[in-house]
Parts: C-alpha cells; sequence; structure tokens
C-alpha cells in the first residue's frame, strides 16, 4: 500500500499541566499547529477594518477631490476620465465604502445601531441594565 496524501490524524496528548492555557502553551512550544479560536478571528476582523478607518482618513482629502471632479458633469469629459483613473490608483481599502460599522464593545459587525454604536444584542442587555440614559423598556 501506497499513501498518495495525508488526510488527517487524530492524535491524543496527555500533559501535567492544570489549565486548558497551559497545556496549549506546552502543545504550542512543541510546535503542534492550532487553528485560531473565534475571539482571535474576530479581534483579526477589528484590527482590519481599523487599518481600514486608517486608510480611509488618509486618503479622504484625495478621494473627496477627486471623486468631485469625476461627478462634476460641467468639467470636461478627459478631465473626468483622468479623476476616475487617479481615483482607481487608491488602494481599495482607501474607499469609505470598504469600512465595516462594529459594536463598540463586542465588534460584533452585524446587527448595528448608528445612535449608539452598538449591536443589538449589546443594546439590549445595556438597556436593560439602565446603562444608557434615555432608554427605558418598553410596557403597554
Amino acid at each position: 500500500d501506497q499513501i498518495d496524501k495525508v488526510r488527517g490524524m487524530d492524535i491524543i496528548v496527555t500533559t501535567s499541566a492544570k489549565t486548558d492555557e497551559e497545556a496549549r502553551e506546552l502543545l504550542r512550544l512543541f510546535g503542534f499547529p492550532f487553528t485560531a479560536t473565534a475571539e482571535a478571528k474576530q479581534a483579526a476582523s477589528i484590527n482590519k477594518n481599523e487599518r481600514r478607518k486608517a486608510l480611509v482618513k488618509k486618503y479622504a482629502a484625495k478621494y473627496a477631490k477627486l471623486k468631485a471632479v469625476a461627478d462634476d458633469e460641467s468639467a470636461d469629459e478627459t478631465e473626468r476620465l483622468i479623476a476616475r483613473l487617479k481615483l482607481a490608483e487608491i488602494p481599495r481599502n482607501g474607499n469609505p465604502t470598504r469600512v465595516r460599522n462594529r459594536c463598540a464593545t463586542t465588534g460584533r459587525p452585524r446587527g448595528y445601531y448608528r445612535k449608539f454604536g452598538l449591536c443589538r444584542v449589546e443594546l439590549r442587555d445595556l438597556a436593560n441594565k439602565g446603562m444608557i440614559p434615555g432608554v427605558t423598556k418598553s410596557s403597554w
């Protein structure tokens, strides 16, 4: 029999570590590959969004100026075309539409309320605890 490709393997390792974090650190030092946890993946998404915000801020003036020229219908067609080509040279993440609104406490991207800067889950929790001024639970 010949093995053409390794398809996976279950390995059970017993350690003397007292906690899961200790055991993971020990196995990581031995070179065991671990996939990123949900928290690490979310942190990566939040950091990526922060980098996008920085790029948008960096290119905001240039973007606004070129966008105004490209949208100006009274301007010459060649000027508008040149402005559109220069807009295309700005990094993709420098475009304001690439920034995602995220919850300020959890980083959750869905169910975002702009007025509060929170996702629906956190908004409900904080409102029920009375931590958002002027917001009360409705009853009738």
